[in-house]
């Protein structure tokens, strides 16, 4: 589609990517479904195209280019699917906080196997008691020597069966006034002694996206695992959280695009009452509505776009954007499954999984309910 951010570069980039998503992910897609996890021979073989990490520059690995590869990224994975989303949390959500907060020996260790799949990342925040409030996480770090180690359970967690190492945030400080001030982040990573994987998540949708439960008992984490200073951890959370919202807005928006673009080509061939069901009014004034909500979405969300590459601090409108563009999505999915009848209810129709995994975006990267509350704190509430 069109933008002020994207050159005839970013083009060829995304026709190589869904050539390479048309062999290698849609004939799959459904066993991944079935099997409830993506291989991770998926991951390397994105690896070696370098569809992973591409913005990490060049000296690590990378190919060092903007943000606009990553929109691209994130746009071809969910029109393939939406279980597709872990690949996005790894490529623009938890390797940045390695690439900005890490020291150059973090960075020189793990980078190079970020880009080249041979390491899968997570992030691990959400806890059982302990969801939104991320001030009062119970997961505690205690420093023994050149050790923490590390006490907790997280839940929730995605790419937690696949994860190669886990940017973990946990207390530090128990003490600490305000909590926030306590919190820090740690890298834990596979065969750390004392970490293990809970039972793998069954979830309404994202069947094929890897939720898990993580368990740390007496972890035993190198101190040099620590990601930048002790008691930073949730100011750098929330430096990164703008782009995570930005990216959960931009699957929102192409899962909407594509549930108009199948439904719109559904009604103009099925027949009901000796005419296509797209001949009645209430269809297209419907079909309408749908088009002008995701056309309004769109132009929003390259605005976002551009001003998040251009280093704008937007948190109040990428707030608004991932909100509303989430809850558009949930409502074009309830209505474009309507329109399709008995047969949206059918799982060999694409509405089918989309009105499964479209809700869900409007909990995770904070709930919308938060964002409401960003938002109407920033403007003066």
């Amino acid at each position: 589609m069109p933008s002020n951010y994207i050159s005839e570069d970013h083009d060829i980039f995304r026709s190589s990517l869904r050539k390479f998503l048309q062999k290698e992910a849609v004939p799959f897609y459904d066993q991944w479904e079935e099997e409830r996890i993506i291989p991770r021979s998926f991951w390397s073989k994105l690896g070696e195209q370098g569809f992973l990490c591409p913005w990490v520059e060049e000296k690590y690995g990378g190919l060092g280019v903007d943000f606009a590869y990553s929109v691209i990224l994130n746009e071809e994975l969910e029109r393939v699917g939406s279980s597709l989303i872990g690949i996005g949390l790894h490529n623009d959500i938890v390797v940045p906080y390695l690439n900005s907060f890490g020291s150059e020996e973090q960075k020189k260790r793990w980078l190079p196997d970020c880009i080249n799949g041979k390491i899968i990342t997570a992030i691990a925040m959400t806890e059982p008691g302990t969801g939104s409030d991320l001030a009062n996480i119970k997961t505690k770090a205690q420093k023994e020597g050149d050790y923490y180690i590390l006490n907790g359970e997280k839940t929730f967690i995605t790419n937690g069966i696949h994860a190669d190492l886990v940017i973990v945030a946990c207390k530090t400080d128990v003490n600490a006034n305000p909590p926030h001030k306590g919190i820090s982040l740690v890298a834990v990573e596979r065969d750390t002694p004392g970490f293990k994987r809970g039972k793998k998540l069954n979830k309404v949708g994202l069947h094929a996206q890897d939720t898990a439960e993580l368990i740390f008992e007496d972890a035993k984490v190198p101190a040099r695992n620590l990601i930048g200073e002790e008691g930073k951890g949730f100011y750098y959370l929330m430096d990164k959280l703008q782009q995570e919202r930005l990216v959960v807005a931009i699957s929102a928006v192409v899962a909407a695009e594509e549930m108009l673009k199948s439904t719109i080509d559904f009604v103009k061939e099925r027949k009901a009452f000796g005419k296509r069901i797209s001949d009645f009014q209430a269809t297209k004034f419907k079909i309408a509505e749908m088009a002008t909500k995701v056309k309004i979405g769109r132009t929003f969300l390259d605005n976002l776009i551009m001003d998040h590459m251009e280093g704008k601090e937007i948190v109040t409108q990428v707030s608004m954007g991932k909100w509303w563009l989430t809850d558009m999505a949930k409502r074009i999915a309830s209505q474009c499954m309507q329109l399709h009848g008995g047969y949206g209810y059918m799982e060999e129709y694409a509405i089918a999984r989309r009105y499964r995994d479209t809700p869900v975006a409007a909990i995770y990267a904070g709930t919308n309910e938060i964002m409401k509350t960003i938002i109407a704190k920033n403007i003066g509430l």
